[in-house]
């Protein structure tokens, strides 16, 4: 009877990550930005315990695999797709886009689709055991939802602000199927040779949070993806 309960946790976790997701994209639709990014948070919760919780008990499966991977989609890129469309739906654009302003939202949704290819490459990709090769979709989602939450008043400061928004849009779903390697945060040991860009990396993030506040998040995945490309050019991992 355990046996056939425990079996199951990793993929009830799996599908709360999903309910996450689910939550998440609602909100985001219906505007409330600061609990899309709530649910998206809980969803990573979610998302960190059922691969742990599926070595501990061994329970790890085929159905698990793709399961996480559908629910890492939803709550790592549609959810966050749906906080970017409803920023470039109710903001201004340009006089000369004004005549298709009504269509340019539903390119949010050009990063979902990179989601999964994403999530598709790092399934079959035997190199990102120990490491990250492109974004992955938790920092890519925590990115855009800290930066909405905590920057929205000025993105919407100009109509030029909403270009830019859809050309990061553009730029973020680049990274995530790049071949750019991105240090993994796990310690084989606890000293400082062999650790120097991560114990940098955490160190200097926290200054950022306090400054920045909730688009402090935001701040510090832009500052991990950049010291991992300054790390890799100068061979410091």
């Amino acid at each position: 009877m355990a046996n056939c309960i425990t079996k199951h946790i990793p993929n009830a976790l799996t599908s709360s990550n999903l309910i996450c997701g689910c939550i998440a994209t609602a909100f985001a639709f219906g505007g409330c930005y600061e609990k899309a990014l709530l649910f998206i948070i809980l969803g990573a919760v979610f998302d960190f315990f059922d691969g742990m919780s599926a070595r501990l008990l061994k329970v790890s499966s085929s159905i698990g695999k793709e399961l996480d991977s559908l629910a890492d989609d939803v709550t790592f890129g549609v959810a966050p797709s749906a906080m970017v469309f409803g920023v470039l739906y109710t903001h201004e654009y340009p006089i000369w886009l004004q005549g298709i302003s009504f269509l340019l939202p539903y390119l949010a949704f050009v990063m979902a689709a990179f989601s999964a290819i994403r999530l598709a490459k790092f399934n079959l990709d035997e190199r990102q055991t120990t490491s990250f090769i492109g974004v992955p979709t938790p920092a890519n989602a925590l990115f855009w939802g800290s930066l909405i939450v905590g920057c929205e008043d000025t993105m919407s400061l100009s109509p030029y602000m909403t270009l830019l928004t859809i050309a990061m849009v553009f730029v973020c779903s680049y990274l995530l199927v790049a071949e750019i390697p991105l240090f993994a945060l796990k310690f084989k040991q606890w000293g400082w040779k062999g650790n120097e860009v991560k114990y940098v990396f955490i160190i200097s993030s926290i200054p950022l949070l306090v400054i920045f506040g909730v688009a402090g998040i935001a701040v510090v995945i832009s500052w991990y993806v950049i010291l991992a490309v300054i790390s890799n050019h100068y061979k410091l991992t």
